[in-house]
């Protein structure tokens, strides 16, 4: 009998007072299981839970990429948010938790595929679910529609850089002046390579290619709209998984820091939260992305109506802001990567800001940070989890922490 779900969605259930992973399996099924060990794979189900529907992806159970299309919305959805619900209760952490946001909207509009070359010849796919092995794949649903055809782009891609053999990420995003492609792994290329891959960019109309960053040809600058800004998207740069995600995450944010008439953004990437919170206040912007910051500058600027946006180049993990540079913000925004921002929580802890705005891709570090705000006297005031990485783990996550000032003492 399978009792519950695990964190990464399998479910869990006991063999000789053991725990047994088993993916795809669902809480209530009786399953028959199969191998040894720990994990286990599902081998047929006897009793079906009623929460399990039909996938709508024909790769679903090969591809890696989503994980729980087999559940119900009422069961998934509770999964989720109880991902959060559990961390936070680890760490020790009281805090009113959301329900879940669905912040999938029209799809993934980032994907990132894999070529691998068999004898010269490319493939294209994802990857297996904790496997090396490639799945081909000739569409993916949870993209964008704008993404139907990535695929078929990325390996027309791939083969000019067949002789190489070296394997490659192919990262595809739609922007609304069509795809902007980075592709990773093959290093230096040689002139007739180059010039193949521009043949390419312009067969299928992408908007710009780049190399590890390095642009091979821009025909169109891949255009953005951030609030009343529109950016142009610097080549790699880091942008949140789904528009209605980005939209999601921002309401809040924005919500947050609605008094403040001076905020910081920290590990700002090319502004998503920064742009729209200029609207009603000035922004100082900080993150280790040179290019990034240079983008949210340049829309900054070109955008009437918006109040001051200072930028700031600067590595928040070697050189958080201080508790005194810290001092001259109403409120403080911080988006970290998943390795979270434990320095800068320390400075935080330390300084005296009305209102931080925690965002996090990773529960763990997420609560991790937190701890240290409430330490230092911030109190939770809610938690919402923002799905935006449907059918996976993966989940977004924002907490808004007050400051509880202490009454100045009596003399």
């Amino acid at each position: 009998m399978i009792e519950r779900l695990g964190a990464r969605a399998d479910g869990v259930a006991h063999r000789g007072g053991r725990a047994v992973y088993v993916p795809y399996a669902l809480p209530g099924e009786t399953a028959l299981i199969e191998g040894e060990g720990s994990r286990a794979c599902l081998a047929g189900i006897e009793t079906p839970s009623p929460d399990r529907v039909a996938p709508f992806c024909p790769y679903f159970g090969r591809c890696g990429g989503c994980l729980t299309q087999h559940m119900a919305w009422p069961l998934y959805a509770g999964w989720k948010r109880a991902i959060l619900i559990d961390a936070l209760g680890q760490a020790g952490l009281d805090a009113p938790v959301e329900a879940l946001v669905d912040a999938h909207g029209a799809g993934r509009r980032r994907i990132t595929l894999h070529a691998r070359f068999e004898g010269g010849t490319p493939r294209v796919g994802y990857m297996r679910v904790r496997s090396h092995e490639l799945i081909e794949i000739a569409f993916c649903p949870i993209a964008e529609p704008a993404l139907k055809e990535a695929p078929r782009t990325a390996l027309a891609l791939a083969e000019p850089l067949a002789a190489a053999r070296k394997p490659l990420d192919i990262q595809l995003t739609a922007t609304g002046t069509g795809l902007d492609i980075d592709l990773r792994g093959h290093g230096e290329l040689g002139e007739r390579e180059r010039q193949a891959l521009i043949d390419v960019a312009g067969r299928h109309d992408l908007a710009r290619l780049s190399l590890h960053g390095d642009v091979l040809v821009e025909r169109r600058a891949p255009l953005l709209r951030i609030g009343k800004a529109q950016l142009s998207l610097a080549p790699g740069g880091f942008l949140q998984a789904t528009q209605a995600g980005e939209e999601a995450l921002a309401s809040i944010v924005v919500a947050a820091c609605q008094r403040a008439k001076r905020v910081a953004d920290l590990f700002a990437g090319c502004g998503p939260f920064a742009l729209r919170l200029a609207e009603r206040a000035e922004v100082h912007a900080v993150d280790g992305d040179a290019r990034s910051l240079a983008a949210l500058d340049k829309a900054a600027r070109q955008t009437p109506g918006l109040r001051r946006v200072a930028t700031e180049a600067r590595d928040l993990f070697r050189r958080p802001l201080l508790a005194s540079e810290l001092e001259r913000f109403d409120a403080l925004v911080v988006d970290p990567p998943r390795a979270g921002a434990e320095a800068q929580a320390r400075q935080l802890a330390a300084a005296r800001i009305p209102v931080v705005v925690s965002v996090s891709c990773d529960a763990g570090t997420f609560v991790r940070d937190a701890a240290i705000l409430v330490a230092g006297g911030y109190r939770v005031e809610r938690v919402t989890p923002v799905d935006q990485f449907k059918h996976s783990p993966h989940l977004e996550i924002v907490g808004v922490f007050r400051r509880e000032l202490r009454p100045p003492r009596r003399r």
